[in-house]
């Protein structure tokens, strides 16, 4: 059930970064791939500054804030 959970939370996560960074949405298994590498890069942020969120809602706020910072990294990078 952990994996579903974490699955949902990459989905929505990536979907939520989307549209805070005003490019729209990956169609789902994009959401799904930012999302969850947005998790990976927020749990490294959040390590460095030594936040620890507990919960559904703590997970996915990590999983957000990584997001836009992996979608603001790569559009970077595009540009250049």
């Amino acid at each position: 059930m952990n994996f579903v959970y974490f699955l949902l939370i990459g989905i929505v996560a990536g979907w939520a970064a989307g549209q805070i960074m005003k490019g729209g949405g990956f169609g789902l298994i994009g959401d799904l791939v930012v999302g969850v590498l947005g998790a990976v890069v927020g749990g490294f942020i959040f390590d460095m500054l030594e936040i620890s969120p507990d919960g559904l809602i703590g997970s996915l706020v990590t999983a957000l804030v990584g997001a836009v910072v992996l979608i603001a990294i790569v559009r970077a990078i595009k540009k250049a």
